[in-house]
């Protein structure tokens, strides 16, 4: 199903490679106590989402049963058949996987992910009733409307120009200088980047896409943010209590 509503926000968080197994699974069983702490997520508004590391998925769909968490994959193939190594789509929503991180900055880095490869993975988890979550953000800081403009770029390619394509998916804007760093980049900033991203998409329909930051993101940010549609967390939410703060804060914003 897709999960790219507009009115929603999203409130997530990957581990990367930075948990064990045994870990993964206890730090799993607080995020779900965090989560199920607060019964006003069943209604929707606030979508929270866990992305662990592959191995994990089976056993965490397990521990979030009936709960709100929606589980995601963070990558995945483009296609059933010999492609050694890789995950494919229909796999994981056999899984029970929901959402798929697609074009993270470390994988183009480290991995050659090309904007081709992104493109085909992008279609493959639509076509298989997946929710892609595209990673996309500048690589230096530069002025927000110049950053807007190469976000747009990643998304058209993201999408090999099939815009109806676009509204199935959920952008994670994470400016690469901020990943990793001690803090994020500005309230004020990313709140300027997402309105002028949008006023681009806005000529396709596409001016309520969900757009949520990531990149070094943590407890005290959402509420300063204007026009943004959630976080993408990392290591500040591998203490689950954060994670449930930042859900707190996305709770109190009025609708």
């Amino acid at each position: 199903m897709s999960l790219s509503h507009t009115d929603a926000l999203y409130i997530g968080v990957s581990t990367k490679m930075y948990m064990g197994y045994a870990q993964s699974l206890a730090w799993l069983e607080q995020l779900v106590k965090e989560v199920d702490a607060r019964p006003a997520l069943a209604a929707g508004r606030v979508v929270p989402f866990v992305i662990p590391s592959f191995p994990v998925l089976p056993a965490a769909a397990e521990l979030m049963a009936g709960s709100p968490l929606v589980l995601g994959a963070q990558n995945c193939g483009w296609a059933d058949g010999p492609w050694t190594g890789e995950v494919s789509p229909s796999m994981l929503a056999e899984l029970g996987v929901e959402l798929v991180e697609i074009g993270h900055a470390e994988r183009r880095q480290h991995f050659a992910e090309t904007d081709a490869i992104v493109a085909l993975k992008v279609r493959a988890a639509v076509e298989h009733g997946l929710t892609p979550l595209l990673c996309v953000g500048e690589e230096l800081r530069c002025e927000p409307a110049e950053a807007a403009a190469l976000v747009f770029a990643s998304v058209e390619a993201a999408v090999a120009a099939d815009w109806s394509l676009a509204g199935r998916i959920v952008l994670a804007y994470e400016p690469i200088w901020a990943i990793g760093a001690d803090e994020p980049a500005s309230a004020a900033y990313v709140s300027e980047v997402v309105a002028a991203l949008r006023a681009q998409l806005a000529p396709y329909g596409l001016a309520g896409l969900p757009v949520i930051y990531g990149g070094s993101a943590k407890p005290g940010l959402l509420p300063q943010l204007s026009g943004v549609s959630g976080l993408f967390l990392g290591r500040f939410a591998h203490d689950p209590v954060n994670f449930g703060r930042v859900l707190d804060e996305a709770l109190a914003l009025p609708i």
